[in-house]
């Protein structure tokens, strides 16, 4: 099976059926997976790797809530309603207003459920992630998304959900009314598994492993280098496109301008926020560092060969090495270390004099041309990576409703289909800018809550 497909009617035979059946066991999936185990409803989980892993586990792990318990104990003055006013202040007014109201009113139950099957989250300290008012990005004493979907794992397995993996969802078997009534699943030796059921949650992908979706709708990447999942191929879209259902958002992605060349290793953007400078090959700043990693991805491919280096100093190192990417990064001979000024001008390949009457406007007294307030200046030595701008995850796809339920052209809610994480429509509307830090991860995580409750409630209405 070469492309995604929906075939019509109830598949012949005798099929394996569950009540819930979850396409991906990212994030999203393996949280609805573990609230519907909870519940008691047999879910089965179908994964195409050997290890769930997707774009969850190439993330930083870190989600965004308001009014967790974890927050709370950490004395943080924080809640729904300012937490949903960041992100529309990101996206310029342009998320969708009833998935950023869900989502947000969400994500503390979901970070304490999570809390309560063992994942010990901590919220970050320090500084605060751009656009965000308040402390709320939550991560496990790990630091790493690999770490994130691990624990989910086995959180998930350890209720009671299925997990099957090296099962490449393929086809969709739906009626003429837009029942989901299967899914076939390819396994390595070329077979196709059948499963019924009768509730699918898509938690599958977004598109931007797909070359010829990213030159249609995501321009600006076209060409750029992809640090996503092989996974992100679109499917989700198409099976919802031969379903009839409505997508939206396409324009909207994260991209991030702090990917290290040649390495291929995401640089925490915490290094920019905590003073750090990112300075071209003609040893200039070009953009305000602090609006965010995303649309920075943009900023950076702008410049004199797509690349930019970003330099900080000794106080930014030591933070820096509190999270284990940047740590396997240094290992990986990413981050350079220069004595004074000359050792980093030779370093970037620019003159000396320009880099020196930059890195003197990096000062609280300046006025940046950028409009960027610095709290300090930088001092001796300096550190820097060489970075370019990346595509990493798309933010749009299905729309849906605030109950994670597909939607039809007309708008109307599909029988039994369910989607969120990045194959459905995201919070950051439709352009890179409206892309607030943990987006993803909030999508994925509130939003496999939710779809987990609503799968659980139109099993309810099919019994009676």
């Amino acid at each position: 099976m070469s492309a995604p497909t929906v075939k019509r009617g109830v598949p012949g035979g005798d099929v394996m059926h569950v009540p819930v059946l979850i396409i991906g066991a990212g994030a999203c999936g393996l949280t609805a997976a573990l609230r519907l185990a909870e519940a008691g409803i047999e879910t089965v989980l179908i994964e195409r790797d050997a290890t769930p892993s997707g774009s969850s586990a190439l993330s930083s792990g870190f989600i965004p809530a308001a009014g967790s318990a974890v927050q709370r104990e950490a004395g943080i003055d924080d809640d729904a309603a300012r937490f949903a006013a960041d992100i529309q202040a990101k996206a310029g007014g342009t998320a969708a207003p009833h998935l950023v109201a869900a989502y947000t009113g969400a994500a503390a139950a979901a970070m304490d459920a999570l809390g309560r099957h063992g994942l010990a989250f901590q919220v970050l300290d320090g500084f605060l992630y751009p656009g965000h008012s308040a402390r709320r990005m939550h991560a496990l004493p790990e630091r790493t998304g690999q770490a994130l979907v691990a624990a989910l794992e086995r959180a998930a397995t350890g209720a009671g959900a299925t997990l099957l993996t090296r099962a490449l969802a393929r086809e969709i078997w739906a009626t003429e009314d837009g029942r989901i009534t299967a899914v076939g699943c390819e396994r390595p030796d070329g077979s196709v598994d059948v499963i019924g059921c009768a509730v699918l949650i898509l938690a599958c992908n977004g598109f931007g492993g797909n070359a010829a979706m990213v030159a249609e709708h995501l321009p600006a990447m076209r060409g750029a280098v992809y640090g996503g999942h092989a996974g992100n191929d679109g499917s989700a879209i198409e099976w919802g496109r031969q379903l009839g259902a409505r997508v939206a958002d396409l324009g909207g992605y994260q991209g991030h301008g702090s990917w290290a060349t040649p390495q291929g290793a995401l640089i925490s953007w915490a290094v920019m926020m905590d003073g750090g400078v990112q300075i071209n090959a003609n040893g200039l700043r070009f953009h305000d560092e602090t609006h965010g990693y995303s649309e920075a991805a943009v900023h950076v491919l702008a410049q004199p060969g797509g690349i930019a280096w970003n330099v900080f100093d000794d106080r930014t190192l030591a933070l820096a090495r509190g999270f284990p990417d940047f740590v396997a990064a240094e290992a990986g001979q990413a981050v350079r270390h220069c004595a004074g000024l000359p050792e980093l001008a030779a370093l970037i390949g620019c003159d000396a004099d320009a880099l020196g009457r930059t890195l003197q406007g990096v000062h609280p007294d300046a006025v940046d041309p950028h409009g960027r307030r610095f709290g300090r200046g930088l001092l001796p030595p300096y550190h820097a990576v060489k970075v370019t701008g990346a595509l990493f995850h798309t933010q749009g796809g299905l729309d849906i409703d605030a109950q994670c339920r597909v939607l039809d052209a007309d708008g109307l809610p599909l029988p039994n289909l369910l989607a969120a994480g990045g194959a459905a429509r995201g919070v950051s509307g439709n352009d890179v800018s409206g892309y607030l830090s943990g987006n993803g991860l909030l999508s994925a995580v509130a939003g496999g809550h939710i779809a987990a409750a609503t799968a659980a409630t139109l099993l309810e209405r099919t019994l009676v």
